[in-house]
């Protein structure tokens, strides 16, 4: 779509500025015409309705693309949220009725894995929220929310240990795509701490720590981490966009991000939050 738009333009830009050249060559060599200011002006004239038409064929294409894939979005979403709901009901009413311990197993990571959807679900509708400048911020304490976030991730890494020792913390921000940001360090955390299944999580006068003790990274890397799909390892998982979306929403939302890390010691990704 897009390629066959650059090329309708391309051809109309070239039409545009044939037809400028002939008026020119006709208005100065046959019709002599010995007012330059005024073909100037008529010149400059015709050549802005050209760009306007021009640019009208460009972004209309382009605006029409952008409101499909909106009301696609947004009808999506809507429809996820009913079968999602459907099936946490039914395994709510499911469960009540097992006594296999084996089932019983089963169904926890059916709810596990809609848990997951319905994550998707709520940064889905916060990615619309934010196209429309819909965000809305909130009081809440920190604390919970840290250990919200950990109690979920916890059953897609069960194996890692979090020591978390969060003292309370009021603050007033973007509490969804706070709960990204959080999600997105601490499975990073996860990712680099290779054999060291341990994750230090300190929530101190507004300043959240997340520590692994994985392979760290030196002075060079630290500079690139928030580079679009920068990623130190790359046999690790993922797209290498997580750190760069972490640092756009602390850039717009006040809070101070740093980090500190060594090769082999592991490293400590700090939030340090306004105070109410």
């Amino acid at each position: 779509m897009f390629r066959n738009l650059r090329i309708t333009v391309f051809i109309y830009y070239m039409l545009t500025v044939a037809a400028l050249m002939a008026i020119l060559y006709y208005s100065v060599s046959i019709a002599k015409v010995e007012n330059i200011s005024l073909l100037f002006f008529t010149l400059f004239g015709l050549s802005v309705f050209a760009g306007i038409i021009i640019s009208k064929l460009s972004i209309d294409p382009l605006f029409e693309h952008v409101t499909n894939l909106q009301n696609l979005s947004t009808e999506t979403l809507h429809e996820l949220n009913l079968p999602i709901s459907t099936i946490k009901t039914n395994m709510h009413m499911l469960k009540k009725s097992l006594t296999c311990e084996k089932d019983l197993k089963r169904t926890y990571r059916i709810d596990s894995a809609c848990e997951m959807l319905q994550q998707r679900y709520n940064e889905l509708d916060y990615m619309i929220k934010l196209q429309s400048a819909d965000i809305a911020y909130e009081k809440f304490e920190l604390s919970e929310l840290v250990q919200e976030r950990v109690a979920f991730l916890n059953r897609i890494y069960p194996h890692m240990e979090f020591e978390l020792d969060l003292s309370g913390s009021q603050i007033n921000n973007d509490k969804i795509g706070l709960s990204k940001v959080i999600d997105n360090l601490i499975d990073n955390a996860v990712k680099y701490s290779q054999n060291v299944h341990k994750i230090s999580i300190r929530l101190q006068n507004h300043i959240l720590y997340i520590q692994d003790f994985g392979c760290g990274i030196d002075d060079e890397e630290l500079l690139r981490v928030f580079d679009n799909y920068y990623q130190s390892n790359k046999n690790m998982r993922g797209f290498g966009i997580g750190l760069s979306m972490v640092k756009r929403f602390c850039d717009a939302n006040a809070v101070l991000l740093s980090f500190k890390s060594k090769p082999n010691v592991g490293t400590t990704v700090i939030l340090k939050f306004k105070e109410n």
